[in-house]
């Protein structure tokens, strides 16, 4: 679903590096949004003084420091959810119903947080659109 290029950003090579890389892609004769959507990560980024990507969408990361890195995982989520179909959502369910039971049948359940005053819970689920339209066919409510 996705392509993540990780670069060395301070090896002596690292121009010559990606572009090897990309010829590879090319020839292996992906699906063009594959490399469309591809991210582009600079790591080591902790061994240059204050630095700043020269390329348009570049990742800046450490990941020996862990810079960067939530950055990375949001871009990386964000991408997956585009290039599958689905999205994140939280839903509010009567946990005495058959909801509960059927998103993590249906939908990828993230999170649960019970509210035992009212008999409900939250729930954060990855969900897709085909998905979530029969949820709100079954549950209205």
């Amino acid at each position: 679903d996705l392509i993540v290029h990780v670069r060395d950003i301070t090896h002596p090579e690292t121009i010559l590096q990606k572009a090897t890389v990309l010829s590879v892609l090319k020839n292996l004769n992906l699906p063009s949004h594959l490399l469309d959507s591809m991210i582009e990560v600079h790591n080591k980024v902790d061994l240059i003084e204050r630095y700043k990507p020269t390329e348009e969408n570049a990742l800046p990361i450490s990941a020996l420091h862990g810079h960067g890195l939530e950055e990375l995982k949001e871009e990386i989520e964000k991408k997956i959810l585009t290039a599958t179909g689905k999205k994140i959502l939280t839903v509010s369910v009567n946990l005495e119903g058959p909801q509960l039971s059927w998103l993590y049948k249906e939908a990828t359940v993230q999170e649960v947080e019970v509210m035992p005053e009212d008999g409900t819970a939250r729930v954060k689920v990855i969900i897709g659109n085909s998905a979530f339209g029969r949820y709100k066919n079954l549950f209205p409510n």
